[in-house]
């Protein structure tokens, strides 16, 4: 059963509003978590957007609705979709009064700023996102690499900090890259060294003086140069 304790939402939300988290919210949030569509989105959604109520601007009871539909959204479901998945209660009473376009409140809730907060955060790559609890990772993982008893537990942690932590390997295309750039660079000196010599030979004839020979252009695949 894929669940969070009080504790992990208090720890992962803003000072601000760590009181006003309460058992029967967390309940609300774990009762959401069974749904199997959704539950890991779910529960890494509500810790990684948590920081969204920074600002105390919402409740955590609307944050967590926010953060259900937005799952969905990410999921590929159409807004009327996520909407009717997260609020089943108020769609059934649309429904019992007879509203039965309820388009409006659909796209009111979609374009709210608490929904497009949360979707902004999305579109932010989970390693930027998340760069604190990495952090965190890394210390804990370098602990127990110097303070562990066992020595499975101390190498474990060694190789993973090994493989984390080991700078980014020289891609090929920027190897390629290089190597065309000198061979520009050697065919241009090539072509110089020719020129000058070719140069110096006409002006020994007498077909070429020092000024025209200043003045002249090189050619290369079509490009001029001056030289």
């Amino acid at each position: 059963m894929v669940s969070l304790a009080i504790e992990d939402l208090k720890q992962a939300a803003p000072k601000s509003i760590r009181n006003n988290i309460t058992v029967e919210l967390t309940a609300k949030v774990n009762s959401i978590l069974q749904d199997p569509d959704i539950r890991e989105e779910y529960r890494d959604n509500i810790l990684g957007y948590i920081d969204v109520l920074q600002e105390g601007k919402w409740k955590f009871t609307d944050y967590i609705n926010a953060v259900k539909y937005v799952s969905y959204k990410l999921r590929g479901d159409t807004n009327m979709a996520a909407y009717t998945k997260t609020f089943p209660n108020r769609v059934a009473r649309f429904r019992a009064e007879g509203k039965k376009d309820y388009s409006p409140w659909v796209t009111a809730y979609g374009k709210s700023k608490l929904v497009n907060e949360i979707l902004g955060r999305s579109m932010i790559p989970t390693h930027v996102l998340n760069a604190d609890i990495y952090q965190k990772a890394i210390n804990i993982q370098a602990q127990l690499m110097v303070m562990a008893k066992s020595e499975k537990v101390k190498t474990d942690a060694a190789n993973s900090l090994l493989n984390h932590l080991k700078p980014p390997e020289t891609s090929k295309l920027e190897i390629d890259m290089n190597v065309k750039q000198e061979d520009g660079i050697g065919d241009l000196k090539r072509a110089t060294m020719e020129l000058v010599k070719a140069q110096k030979l006409a002006i020994e004839a007498g077909t070429l003086n020092a000024k025209q020979a200043a003045h002249s252009k090189l050619i290369i695949e079509g490009e001029i140069t001056d030289v």
